[in-house]
């Protein structure tokens, strides 16, 4: 699971409308109709909730149009720039995107998913003091979202709030037990506050509920190289580095919330020749086999 995607507002997103839909609403509106403004906006959120289908089966480039449609024609519906703005978020048009999130949270204030959308995008942007204040507006309007929680904690996290961050991390694990990003997120901070062996039993928490999770595996092997455990390190980030190769990458390491003590003693773990080739391994091309006729 990579961490900064927005999950959050997609799911919200797909539960938004209970609009109904018309035969119609797969297409465009016409232009040439003549409808009244009861008509129109009903034609917008019907075009909107098609947006929501297309998002479900994750054809955003299609979602778009209909969506940015949808808000010229029920310009005062919430749900439109709601659904617009969450697509731009997921394009990473950020700044198009909190402007419709904005314009959605004038016309409905207490609509919790809105705020955390918003507060997805301040975090994406860096403004995590700004993306708090998104976050814990709409959580007290809707206090048992784990994403939003993890939302938050990443929040006080980027801003050395260790202890706020943690606590947020344990009210989303309260919320889902098997949420293993929270979890693994504890172990982060842990890490970069000299407790080693804390980190440790948080990311074996994480594998224990998903062993196909590279990120936790990484960790746990950086970890016990750096203390000397160096054959049982390298066979985990080796099995870590098959998983997902991706994780190989510093710099996607500190994307996904990895701190300094963390990155410095991974960039050595990954000079390691056993690791540079497990690493070029995951990296060929799968063999060619031709069948002969």
């Amino acid at each position: 699971m990579f961490k900064r995607i927005p999950v959050l507002s997609i799911f919200v997103l797909l539960g938004l409308l209970n609009v109904p839909v018309s035969v119609s609403a797969q297409a465009l509106l016409p232009y040439t109709l003549q409808l009244n403004s009861e008509e129109l906006e009903q034609q917008g959120l019907n075009l909107a909730q098609d947006a929501v289908q297309l998002v479900r089966f994750q054809q955003y480039d299609l979602a778009l149009p209909r969506a940015q449609l949808a808000t010229q024609l029920a310009p005062k519906s919430y749900e439109t720039w709601f659904i617009l703005g969450t697509l731009y978020v997921q394009n990473q048009e950020l700044d198009k995107g909190i402007d419709a999130l904005q314009r959605a949270l004038s016309l409905e204030p207490n609509e919790a998913g809105v705020l955390f959308t918003l507060g997805s995008a301040r975090f994406q942007k860096g403004e995590y003091t700004t993306a708090i204040a998104n976050l814990e507006q709409g959580l007290k309007l809707k206090p048992d979202v784990p994403e939003a929680l993890f939302d938050l904690g990443n929040s006080y996290y980027m801003l050395k709030r260790y202890a706020q961050a943690v606590t947020a991390y344990e009210k989303a694990v309260t919320q889902e037990k098997n949420f293993w990003p929270a979890i693994n997120n504890i172990g982060l901070v842990k890490y970069e506050q000299g407790d080693v062996a804390g980190a440790i039993e948080k990311w074996q928490a994480a594998i224990a509920i998903d062993n196909e999770a590279a990120e936790p595996q990484l960790a746990v092997a950086v970890a016990l190289y750096a203390r000397g455990e160096k054959e049982k390190g390298l066979m985990m980030g080796e099995a870590a580095i098959r998983l997902d190769s991706r994780y190989a990458d510093l710099e996607f390491l500190k994307e996904n919330l990895w701190g300094e003590r963390l990155l410095s003693e991974t960039k050595t773990f990954l000079e390691n020749p056993r690791i540079q080739a497990a690493l070029l391994q995951s990296q060929d091309p799968p063999l060619q086999v031709e069948i002969a006729p």
